[in-house]
C-alpha cells in the first residue's frame, strides 16, 4: 500500500527545490583516488574505508588513500552492482542477536540470490538467501529500532515493482511489502530527527525522481520529487543521512564514480571526495539527507519536519556515473 502526499505539499516542495537551489552556492566533488571498478563505499569502525572495487573487497585509507585487499576468501561479477553495507554495534539488537561493528553485508547477486557476511577478520559466510525477486538492487540497516534492527533488502519483481525484506543477524527473513514503488541505490534509514519519515526507509528512484519513505508496516510515502534529470542511468541513485557532528568536523563525504564506458555518463572510476567545510557553505545541516543522481551527481539535501525542503549541496564530476551509498569520516 502507498501513502501519498497531497498535491498541495508536491506542488510546495516543487517551489521550495527551485528557491533553495538558486539561494545556494553549490560545493563540488572531487575526483580523490582512482580505482577501477569502484561501486560502493562504507565507512569502517576504525575510520578506514571498505571499498568494492570490480567484485573485490579493499580497505582505503585517509588521509593517502592507500587500497589494501580485503577478505580474499570473497568475489562477485566485476560487472555486477554487489552494493554493501558496514554495520556499527549493536550488540542489544531488538531481534536477539547482535550486528558486530565492521562486518559487512553485502548483496549477493549470484543464484539463489542472498545476503552475504565478511567479518573483520576478512571470513565470509552465507548470511540469508532471499526469493520471489529478479535481482536485488538495495541494502540499509535499521539504527533506530523502528524495523527491530534488521537488515532492509529490496528486490524488483515484474519490471517495476519492489519487495522489501527484513533480514536478521540471525538470518531469517521476512517480507515488509511486495508492492513498494520501483526504487534501487544506495538506501538509508531515516534518524529520528527527520520529521514525520522518521524512522523509515528513504529509498531513490532514478526512473522517476522521486524519493520514498517506506515504514515498518511496509507502507509508502513520497516524501519529495527531486527535480533533477530523471531516467536510467540518470535519476537519484545515492543516499546517506548526514552524521550528528559532521558539518562542524574537519571530516569528508564519499561516493563512488564508477568507469562505465558505451555509456552517456561514462565515469571515471574514481572515489570522490567533498569535505564537510564545503557542505557547510552550500547550507547542509547535521540530519539531512544527501542525495545524488547516477548521471553525473548533483546532489541535493533534503530536509524534514512538518514539510520537507531541498538545498542544491553539490555538483559531480561532468559525466560522472555514480553508484552505491554515500559515507563519511570525521
Amino acid at each position: 500500500m502507498w501513502r501519498w502526499l497531497s498535491t498541495f505539499a508536491l506542488t510546495a516542495a516543487g517551489a521550495m527545490l527551485a528557491s533553495a537551489a538558486s539561494a545556494q552556492t553549490a560545493a563540488a566533488w572531487d575526483k580523490w583516488q582512482h580505482q577501477v571498478g569502484i561501486v560502493d563505499l562504507g565507512t569502517r569502525s576504525d575510520g578506514s574505508l571498505a571499498a568494492m572495487v570490480a567484485g573485490r573487497l579493499f580497505t582505503v585509507a585517509p588521509p593517502t588513500g592507500a587500497a589494501t585487499p580485503f577478505a580474499p576468501g570473497f568475489s562477485a561479477d566485476p560487472n555486477a552492482e554487489p552494493y554493501f553495507i558496514v554495520a556499527p554495534d549493536l550488540s542489544a539488537a531488538d531481534n536477539r542477536c547482535a550486528w558486530h561493528a565492521g562486518d559487512l553485508y553485502v548483496l549477493d547477486l549470484t543464484s539463489p540470490l542472498g545476503i552475504a557476511r565478511v567479518e573483520t577478520s576478512g571470513a565470509v559466510s552465507h548470511l540469508a538467501t532471499l526469493t520471489g525477486v529478479d535481482t536485488l538492487g538495495g541494502i540499509a540497516l535499521d539504527t533506530t529500532g523502528h524495523f527491530d534492527h534488521t537488515l532492509l533488502v529490496t528486490g524488483t519483481h515484474n519490471g517495476n515493482q519492489t519487495t522489501v525484506f527484513a533480514v536478521g543477524c540471525d538470518g531469517s527473513t521476512s517480507v515488509l511489502t511486495d508492492a513498494a514503488p520501483l526504487v534501487e541505490g544506495g538506501l538509508a534509514v531515516a534518524p529520528e530527527s527527520f520529521g514525520q519519515f522518521a524512522g523509515d526507509l528513504i529509498a531513490p528512484d532514478e526512473n522517476s525522481g522521486q524519493i520514498w519513505a517506506i515504514d515498518p508496516a511496509g507502507a509508502a510515502s513520497l516524501v519529495i520529487i527531486s527535480g533533477l534529470p530523471s531516467g536510467g542511468d540518470t535519476g537519484v541513485e545515492s543516499e546517506a543521512f548526514v552524521p550528528s557532528g559532521f558539518i562542524t568536523s574537519s571530516g569528508f563525504a564519499y561516493l563512488a564514480d564508477r568507469g562505465t564506458p558505451d555509456n552517456p555518463f561514462p565515469g571515471s572510476d574514481s572515489i570522490l571526495r567533498l569535505s564537510a567545510m564545503s557542505l557547510a557553505s552550500a547550507g547542509v545541516h547535521d540530519g539531512d539527507l544527501l542525495v545524488a543522481t547516477e548521471g553525473n551527481g548533483t546532489t541535493i539535501a533534503v530536509r524534514c519536519q512538518d514539510t520537507c525542503t531541498v538545498v542544491q549541496a553539490a555538483q559531480g564530476p561532468p559525466g560522472g556515473h555514480i553508484e552505491g551509498h554515500i559515507t563519511f569520516t570525521q
